[in-house]
């Protein structure tokens, strides 16, 4: 490397060159060595000719945007390196088919080719590093590249920095209490100060504004159905202010800030089934949820210190598919729910218009279609680079946007669902005696001292539901195919839920936890990636740079708390818009599940079968059997979040415990070798795609 930060030093570069073709790039490159008097004007068309000889034996274009061509000649003196970064990328038939922005010319005198050779291997080896291609794509100058380099060298050097943190690393009991918090701390300090600069950024501005929406939707929705099952006692206004507190102080504090907070499908049902039990039981409902709330916030607390989240290591990718999978369906199940209602209450009366019933079709469709299509839209032919990515970062937001202004035209004509928000920031809950909404801070003492020893049982239940959710989330978002550098803080992070769980309770808000979708979405939103072809022909996006911040959640809930002050401003949003980002959050958070892919494999022709790693190595009996074992347990798991029957939903979180067993169970009747490869965190070395 040490001669390629020469080339760097002396000039040896050109950045964004306009070229659309290898001659181009040749000749360019070669006509400004000649004007820096770096090669003598008479070789210049000699080596023209020998790197177009080289190109005709074999293309130098060797994958991840990268070519290297290289030539020898006899008047040569020294060796020259120098490096070029294209506007626009060109294809040059790479074996990955990314096309081809960078370009390494290597120049040498006869026999120098066993140099360039070991230089061939460091410069393969440097640009198959992700945060490397990341910086080389954005920077601007001479420093900006030597800065690059040496952070490769940083990120290269064991004893310094260590490699990226995968979290089963991170899964060793410490055995002293907080022991695991201290840990957590200690690793995530250091980058502290970045995680706020680092969130600067166009990419960060699209992901704030996108999840502004994609979280005060769930947040409204959620605490309308809560305010309907709980008989107004925990609404709309409390969900937005748990949402917004709670995000803010989970992004200063948590030591994972990808995660969002938020309301989610199992919890909504939990508090439901604890309302009906305190009427069916006559318990005033609040004082006894601050109850069991205080409970769960000591248990939470007891299992932070006793570095409980250390048990996740038994949680494999077979309970974390299933488990995404699961969250995954509960919005896309939520989006189309909504939408068939709207259908059933047009239908259901002869003399209601149907334009509402079609219009909101239309509306949730094309707020889909049209996120979905931007968003994949920095991997098409049209436009210019920079064009390109600002539509996909923007997509949901324009189509948002989008649909919106569509259903104003119709405004006025056909009436439309709205965004349900409250007119002022009061409690929803109104008291009998008063006619006055209740205190913000709830008044626990009227219970009898053994109902609040009590509460401690459906508490257990309750931190057995956020202690899965939070720390399956947590895996989730550490996959080590979404490559984030700063490591877990799986501890940390359920120290703080504790402590918000127990805030919540006081002033009778909803409990917060780890919103798996919206998290999911997080990081994609911040990730910068590159599409790859696999050996079989298939299409496979690699993340090579996440954007790790806390800035953008920081923004997302206190953009919900701003919002507070003008809920009248999102009145006027259709809900069928909010279904159809509903929608697009699901669907998009299936891809790349590997039990999505192996699903998939049931109705595929068997010879057009990917080339994947598991298909190699595992017979395709065993394959199909694994997969129906998820499937069934995944149909296990939505029978009992629908269920009719309150005490069967309330066993959800246990059933969720329960697949750890199950793959358990499974080494006893399949290789235990087969199931390693099935269950393996990521696709192995060799599956990528490798250097020419």
């Amino acid at each position: 490397m040490q001669i390629l930060s020469h080339a760097l030093h002396d000039d040896a570069f050109l950045l964004d060159l306009e070229a659309g073709s290898l001659e181009d790039v040749l000749s360019q490159t070669l006509d400004h060595l000649v004007s820096r008097d770096l090669l003598p004007s008479d070789q210049r068309d000699l080596a023209f000719e020998a790197f177009l000889a080289r190109e005709r034996a074999v293309s130098t274009a060797i994958g991840h945007g990268v070519s290297i061509p290289h030539a020898y000649l006899p008047e040569i003196e020294k060796s020259l390196v120098f490096f070029v970064r294209l506007k626009r990328p060109i294809n040059l038939g790479a074996p990955d088919g990314i096309p081809t922005r960078f370009f390494f010319i290597l120049l040498g005198p006869s026999g120098f080719a066993s140099e360039h050779l070991d230089m061939l291997t460091a410069l393969a080896r440097l640009m198959s590093d992700e945060e490397f291609r990341f910086d080389m794509h954005r920077s601007r100058s001479r420093k900006d590249l030597l800065d690059a380099l040496e952070r490769f060298h940083e990120r290269n050097a064991p004893a310094e920095i260590p490699e990226p943190v995968q979290p089963d690393e991170q899964m060793t009991f410490s055995g002293k209490p907080f022991g695991g918090v201290q840990k957590d701390v200690k690793r995530r300090w250091p980058f502290y100060k970045d995680d706020w600069i680092s969130g600067w950024s166009t990419k960060s501005a699209s992901a704030i504004v996108f999840l502004f929406f994609a979280c005060l939707a769930p947040a409204v929705t959620f605490g309308g159905i809560m305010g309907a099952a709980t008989d107004g006692h925990i609404g709309v206004v409390e969900m937005l202010i748990a949402t917004a507190a709670g995000g803010m102080l989970y992004a200063v504090f948590a030591g994972q800030p990808l995660i969002l907070l938020g309301g989610v499908g199992p919890m909504l049902v939990f508090t439901a089934i604890l309302y009906q039990i305190c009427v069916d039981l006559n318990i005033p409902f609040l004082p006894m949820y601050q109850w069991i709330g205080f409970w769960t916030a000591l248990l939470l607390l007891i299992l932070a210190a006793s570095d409980a989240s250390v048990l996740m290591r038994y949680f494999t990718r077979f309970s974390d598919d299933v488990f995404s999978v699961l969250m995954s369906l509960i919005f896309i199940y939520e989006a189309i729910r909504a939408i068939v209602a709207v259908f059933q209450e047009s239908f259901g009366d002869a003399s209601v218009n149907h334009d509402k019933a079609f219009l909101s079709l239309i509306l949730a469709i094309g707020t889909f279609m049209i996120a979905l299509n931007l968003s994949r839209f920095r991997r098409s032919k049209y436009l210019v680079p920079r064009m390109r990515e600002f539509l996909a970062d923007f997509g949901p937001t324009i189509a948002i946007v989008v649909m919106a202004l569509l259903a104003f035209l119709f405004h006025g004509e056909i009436p439309l669902d709205q965004l349900a928000v409250p007119d002022h920031i009061q409690p929803t809950h109104i008291e009998t005696e008063t006619g006055e909404p209740r205190s913000w801070i709830v008044d626990g003492s009227e219970l009898s001292t053994q109902l609040k020893i009590l509460a401690i049982i459906p508490a257990i239940l309750t931190a057995v539901l956020i202690f899965l959710v939070q720390n399956v989330t947590g895996r989730l978002i550490n996959d080590p195919d979404l490559n984030l550098r700063k490591g877990p803080a799986f501890h940390l992070d359920l120290l703080v839920i504790s402590l918000l769980v127990g805030l919540c309770s006081l002033f009778g808000l909803p409990w917060l936890v780890a919103a798996t979708v919206r998290s999911l979405a997080h990081v994609r939103g911040l990730a910068t990636v590159e599409e790859q072809i696999t050996p079989s022909g298939e299409k496979k996006e690699l993340v090579i740079h996440v954007d790790e911040n806390r800035l953008t959640a920081f923004s997302i809930h206190a953009l919900i708390g701003l919002s507070l002050t003008a809920l009248h401003l999102f009145s006027v949003t259709p809900m069928a818009v909010l279904y159809g980002l509903f929608l697009y959050m699901g669907v998009v958070s299936l891809s790349g599940i590997q039990f999505m892919e192996r699903l998939s494999l049931w109705v595929m022709d068997s010879s057009l079968y990917p080339r994947t790693h598991y298909i190699r190595r595992v017979p395709i009996r065993l394959i199909h059997t694994y997969t129906l074992i998820q499937l069934l347990c995944l149909v296990v798991l939505c029978v009992i979040n629908l269920s009719p029957v309150l005490w069967m939903r309330l066993t959800f979180p246990l059933f969720i415990a329960l697949l750890v067993p199950i793959r358990w169970a499974m080494d006893r009747l399949f290789p235990v070798e087969k199931l390693a490869v099935l269950d393996a965190a990521s696709d192995p070395e060799e599956e990528e795609t490798h250097w020419a």
